[in-house]
C-alpha cells in the first residue's frame, strides 16, 4: 500500500507531500491544477523513463519519493531480498532526474536500475491511465490478460521451453539445408584446398629445418676452414693442445714422485686428454663431410617457396597450415555427413514437435476454460456499470497446429469482443467502444484482473472519462467495491465518483513571487461538501447545491 509521497522540483510542483489510506483515495481540483503531473511522479517510481524536462524551471534537480507499507505483501518482499535490497515492512523509493542526464533510483537507500524498479512495482502498484486503456485495447496483450486471469502462465512457461527447444533444431536443420544446397560447390573448394596442401605435405618445423639446412650449404667453405684449423689446434700441429697436454701430464707425474701433496687429479687429466682428441676427430670427420652442393640448394630453395606459399594463404606459418589442413578435413567430413545429420535431426524434430503439439493443446485447453470464466466475470461487471445488453466475448482465432505456425506463445489468437447493445453483432473491443463505454469496461477488466492478481495498490486516472450522471455513481459504487480489496487511488472530476472518498485530497495551483506552485491538502467534512458542492454546481454554489452535495456524502 502507497503510504506517502513526496515530490520536490517535478513539472509545476515546487514541494508536496501526500499521506494515502486504505479504501479510496479521491483528488480532485480545477483543470490544469497538476493532478496527471502527481500521477506521472508515481510513474517514475515505477521505472518510466525521465527526462531533464520534466525538472521544474531554474532547479538543477527533481526528486520523488514513495513509502509503501509491504508488510502484508510477501511477493514484493521476497523480490527485494532476492535482488539485495535491505528488507522491511516498509519499501522507500526514491528517484533523481538531473539537467546532466545522470539520473538515480534507489531502493530502501541502495542504488537501483530502472529493471529493479519495474521488478518490484509489478506487484506493488498499477496504474489505470490512458496508457493502461492502450494496452486493453491493444489485441497483442489479451493473450497476456487472459493468462494472467486464468493462471495459465506456467503451463505457458512449459510450453515456451520445448517451444525453444523445437525452434533450436529446427534453426540447425535450415543452416544444414542451406549447406547442403551448395554442398557440391563447397566440396569442391574445400577439395581443391586440401589437395593443394597434401601435394606439398608439409611436415611440422619443416621450413625451420630447411632454412638451417640451407644456412649450412651457403656457408660450407667457411665452416670447413673453421673445422680444419680448430682440429690443427687440436691434433694436427706438432705443438698442437693434446702433445702440450700430455706433456702437462709428464710434469705431473715427475711433481709426485717428489711431492705427492699436489692435488690434481691423474684421471682428470686423462679425462680431458680424450674428451680433446675425441673433439679432434669430430672436426676433422665435420671438415670432410663439407662441400658446397649446388643442386641440394636449389632443391631446398624450391621446397621453402612451396611452404611458404602455402603459408600466405594459411595464417603465416607452418603451424597454421597444418591446422587448415585439419579444418578442412572436418569441413569435408561434414559436408559427406549432412544427410545422416538431416536425417537424425529430422527424427529428434518429429519427437520434439510431437511433445510441442501436445503442450499447445493442453494451453489452448487451459485458456478456454479461464475464458468462459473471463467473459462471465467481466460481464457481470458491465451490468453492474448501466450496460445490461453489452456481452463480452474472449475471441479465439485457432492456428492451424502445423510446424509453421507454433509460436513462442502457443496456437492460439485471441482477442477480446464486444457488443454494447442489444441486437449488434460482438465486434473487436477497440472498434466498438465509445468514450464512456470505454472507460466502463476498462473499469470492469480492472476489477476482474485484479482478483487474480497481488497488487495492492490502484490508481485509476480518467475513469470518468465520457460518464455522468446515474452511470457515474455506479461506478462510483463500484470504485468503491475494488477499495474493499486494494487501496485505490482515484482522479476524477466527477462528484458522483467523488462523494465515495474516504480520504479527500484536492489540488490547487497558485502564483507566489511570478511562479506557479501546485498545493495538495486534505479536506475535512465540511471541506468536503463545499468541493463536491463546486463540482457540482460550479462557480456559484448555492445552499440547495450544498444540500445536495451533504445528501450525496450520507447516502
Amino acid at each position: 500500500m502507497l503510504n506517502e509521497l513526496s515530490i520536490k522540483n517535478f513539472a509545476i510542483i515546487d514541494e508536496l507531500h501526500l499521506s494515502f489510506d486504505e479504501g479510496l483515495n479521491v483528488i480532485s481540483g480545477e483543470t490544469g491544477a497538476g493532478k496527471s503531473i502527481i500521477i506521472g511522479a508515481v510513474s517514475l517510481l515505477l521505472g518510466d523513463r525521465a527526462t531533464a524536462d520534466m525538472i521544474r524551471t531554474q532547479a538543477d534537480t527533481a526528486t520523488v519519493e514513495a513509502v509503501f507499507d509491504v508488510s502484508a505483501n510477501p511477493t514484493v518482499r521476497e523480490k527485494i531480498d532476492a535482488m539485495g535490497f535491505p528488507d522491511s515492512d516498509e519499501l522507500i523509493i526514491r528517484r533523481v532526474i538531473s539537467h546532466s542526464g545522470k539520473n538515480k533510483a534507489f531502493i530502501n537507500g541502495q542504488s537501483a536500475t530502472l529493471m529493479n524498479l519495474s521488478a518490484v512495482s509489478e506487484r506493488l502498484i498499477n496504474i489505470c491511465g490512458q496508457h493502461e486503456h492502450q494496452v486493453i485495447l491493444n489485441a497483442e496483450n489479451h493473450i497476456d490478460l487472459l493468462d494472467e486471469f486464468g493462471n495459465c502462465l506456467p503451463g505457458r512457461n512449459a510450453y515456451e521451453e520445448i517451444y525453444n527447444q523445437y525452434q533450436h533444431i529446427t534453426n540447425q536443420i535450415e543452416k544444414l539445408q542451406a549447406l547442403s544446397k551448395s554442398r557440391e560447390e563447397k566440396a569442391d573448394v574445400f577439395k581443391f584446398q586440401l589437395k593443394e596442401i597434401q601435394d606439398v605435405d608439409p611436415q611440422p618445423a619443416e621450413d625451420t629445418a630447411l632454412a638451417e639446412e640451407k644456412k649450412v650449404l651457403i656457408n660450407a667453405q667457411k665452416l670447413t676452414d673453421y673445422a680444419g684449423y680448430a682440429y690443427d689446434l687440436l691434433y694436427g700441429d706438432k705443438d698442437c693442445a693434446i702433445v702440450k697436454l700430455k706433456d702437462v701430464q709428464n710434469q705431473v707425474k715427475e711433481i709426485k714422485k717428489i711431492d705427492a701433496g699436489l692435488k690434481i687429479n691423474d684421471a682428470d687429466l686423462e679425462t680431458s686428454l680424450v674428451t680433446l682428441q675425441e673433439s679432434a676427430l669430430v672436426l676433422r670427420d665435420y671438415g670432410k663431410k663439407l662441400f658446397f652442393d649446388a643442386d641440394r640448394l636449389a632443391v631446398i630453395d624450391e621446397r621453402l617457396e612451396l611452404l611458404n606459399r602455402l603459408k600466405r594463404k594459411h595464417g603465416g606459418s607452418l603451424e597454421a597450415v597444418l591446422h587448415k589442413k585439419q579444418e578442412i578435413e572436418a569441413s569435408l567430413q561434414t559436408v559427406f555427413s549432412l544427410e545422416e545429420e538431416l536425417e537424425k535431426l529430422g527424427k529428434e524434430q518429429d519427437e520434439v514437435r510431437a511433445t510441442l503439439k501436445q503442450s499447445a493443446r493442453k494451453l489452448s485447453g487451459m485458456r478456454r476454460q479461464a475464458a468462459e470464466k473471463m467473459q462471465q466475470a467481466v460481464e457481470k461487471e458491465i451490468h453492474a456499470l448501466n450496460m445490461p445488453h453489452a456481452a463480452f466475448t474472449v475471441h479465439f482465432n485457432p492456428q492451424e497446429d502445423s510446424a509453421e505456425t507454433f509460436g513462442p506463445k502457443g496456437i492460439d489468437e485471441i482477442e477480446f469482443y464486444l457488443s454494447a447493445n442489444k441486437g449488434e453483432d460482438a465486434r473487436p473491443l477497440n472498434r466498438v467502444a465509445s468514450g464512456g463505454e470505454l472507460s466502463r469496461i476498462i473499469l470492469a477488466l480492472k476489477n476482474v484482473l485484479s482478483r487474480t492478481g497481488s497488487v495492492s495498490s490502484m490508481i485509476f486516472d480518467e475513469v470518468d472519462n465520457g460518464i455522468g450522471g446515474a452511470v457515474a455513481e455506479i461506478v462510483g459504487r463500484k470504485l468503491k467495491e475494488v477499495s474493499a480489496h486494494h487501496q485505490v487511488i482515484c482522479i476524477t472530476h466527477l462528484p458522483q465518483i467523488a462523494c465515495f472518498g474516504e480520504k479527500h485530497l484536492y489540488v490547487s495551483k497558485k502564483v507566489v513571487k511570478g511562479r506557479t506552485i501546485t498545493a495538495v491538502n486534505e479536506l475535512d467534512n465540511e471541506q468536503k461538501i463545499e468541493e463536491i458542492s463546486r463540482m457540482l454546481g460550479g462557480v456559484h454554489v448555492t445552499p440547495k447545491t450544498r444540500e445536495h452535495a451533504r445528501e450525496m456524502i450520507n447516502s
